[in-house]
């Protein structure tokens, strides 16, 4: 996962940038997505606060070149989102990309805040979505 994130969020940059604060927290979830074996996308959930509140932070997202564009970094929100649906947690946020922050509204994301710059990956923006209410009821 850490060679994944280096290569796609990191490049050209030292390896120990791609391991976040965080990553080895025991409730950190860690998502993949894997062809034959081979690690193709990557997903980090890390518990976090937002607005005074328990939540998950997003962080890592990265999709190996070649792969990009075919759905997999879809599906992998989906999977985690999934996956949370039964955590008492249920508010998202990150910190995304300029270039990333219309996949995440398409997912339902919303920017909640002005672009910022991080000095090692360039502009960002903040965005949240709450899965409260968007779960299928249980029948």
């Amino acid at each position: 996962m850490i060679d994944l994130r280096h290569r796609v969020l990191r490049a050209g940059l030292p390896r120990q940038t791609a391991i976040f604060p965080g990553d080895d927290h025991p409730d950190a979830r860690h998502y993949g997505a894997w062809i034959d074996g081979h690690l193709i996308g990557c997903v980090t959930l890390h518990p976090s606060q937002w607005q005074c509140h328990p939540a998950w932070q997003l962080r890592g997202m990265a999709v190996a070149p070649g792969h990009q564009s075919a759905g997999i970094g879809t599906e992998m929100i989906r999977f985690l989102e999934s996956d949370l649906s039964d955590s008492p947690v249920q508010q998202l946020w990150c910190n995304a990309r300029i270039p990333a922050a219309r996949f995440y509204q398409k997912l339902g994301w919303k920017i909640v805040s002005e672009i910022f710059e991080v000095p090692t990956a360039g502009p960002h923006v903040k965005m949240t979505k709450s899965l409260a209410g968007s779960a299928r009821p249980h029948i």
